[in-house]
């Protein structure tokens, strides 16, 4: 039996974030730090354990995201506090079109500036929180280089939808945009296969000009879906990363087969690239009982997904991205699990 090297750092637990709007009603923020306890609970359950990643130098992060950003990151909720009637959270209530308009000295304006939208509020914990997620994409990226089949990363908070210069969505940092940066010091060529129920627009941003990195993405059709700008079948590049995005969007409540055909469409374009690595941006939320309803997919199909991608026979990060609370994450985690180890 294979076995798999697993990371989660412990204090991230501490990023509990509270405030969400939908369609205009406050309510209790999906990603809850006990995401992180049924997603361990699947992991013991495949026969696995977890280790707690190393601090790191981060140096991947530094070429993804821009010095603007990241110092925002490290002092937002500090100078948060000291604005008058401020919440506990920063939540930005503006959110500007950057490409006409000027970047702003106050930390209201800077909020809107680098939040896209009221799912990521950013708390006391969060950027503490954030960059050992960091780390823990990067636990596992050196599992991988240092010669593992593959390994888990059990990120929390998430990161897809963080762009360079903005969180979005949950996310901060953008975790499997690191390890795919980390991992062009050892390859030529990274690809990055995005199975969450949300398009990854954060990192389809950040390597939409670059053909050393190629992005699919197999999501709900964001037509009607989050992320709602990004993700459309027509989006494949820039410049000199013209051909190397590809997405396929799934109609609202696509099941097991078309979901596991468009992976095995995604994994055909993947080899036809021929990486040296890949980095699997895994999402559980595209489960039939997952709170965002975006598509059907059944516990069984999570470990077919998992070793549909194993038969690539690349060396694999894998990141975790979504997946929210249901009584059927921890059995999500574990069947994708299992399906990387060779168990039933």
């Amino acid at each position: 039996m294979d076995q798999l090297p697993c990371f989660y750092a412990p204090d991230t637990a501490a990023h509990d974030p509270q405030f969400w709007m939908l369609r205009g009603v406050p309510m209790r923020n999906k990603e809850s730090a006990e995401r992180a306890e049924r997603l361990l609970a699947g992991v013991a359950a495949a026969g696995l354990t977890v280790g707690d990643p190393p601090v790191t130098d981060r140096a991947a992060m530094h070429a993804i995201h821009t010095p603007r950003y990241l110092r925002f990151l490290q002092t937002a909720w500090q100078e948060w506090q000291t604005a008058p009637g401020a919440g506990p959270e920063v939540v930005a209530n503006l959110h500007p079109q950057k490409a006409t308009q000027t970047y702003p000295s106050g930390i209201t304006g800077r909020a809107g500036w680098h939040m896209a939208d009221t799912g990521c509020p950013l708390g006391r914990d969060t950027h503490a929180a954030a960059l050992r997620g960091v780390d823990t994409a990067l636990a596992a990226t050196d599992a991988v280089m240092r010669g593992a089949r593959a390994a888990y990363a059990l990120c929390r908070p998430p990161g897809h939808h963080a762009d360079a210069d903005t969180a979005a969505g949950h996310c901060f940092l953008n975790n499997s945009a690191i390890a795919a940066q980390a991992l062009l010091s050892r390859h030529d060529r990274v690809a990055v296969l995005d199975i969450d129920v949300h398009h990854g627009n954060g990192t389809q941003d950040i390597f939409y000009d670059r053909a050393d990195v190629l992005t699919v993405s197999v999501h709900a059709d964001p037509n009607a879906f989050y992320p709602f700008f990004l993700g459309h079948a027509h989006e494949t590049g820039r410049g000199a990363g013209e051909g190397f995005n590809l997405n396929l969007p799934l109609p609202p409540g696509t099941g097991d087969a078309s979901w596991l055909q468009a992976i095995d469409r995604a994994l055909q374009r993947i080899r036809d690239f021929a990486p040296g690595a890949l980095v699997l941006a895994l999402g559980l939320d595209a489960h039939e009982n997952d709170p965002f309803k975006g598509l059907r997919v059944t516990t069984p199909a999570f470990g077919n997904a998992a070793r549909m991608i194993r038969a690539l026979n690349l060396p694999t990060v894998i990141v975790q991205e979504g997946g929210y609370l249901s009584e059927d994450l921890t059995l999500n985690i574990a069947s994708h699990l299992r399906g990387w180890i060779g168990t039933p």
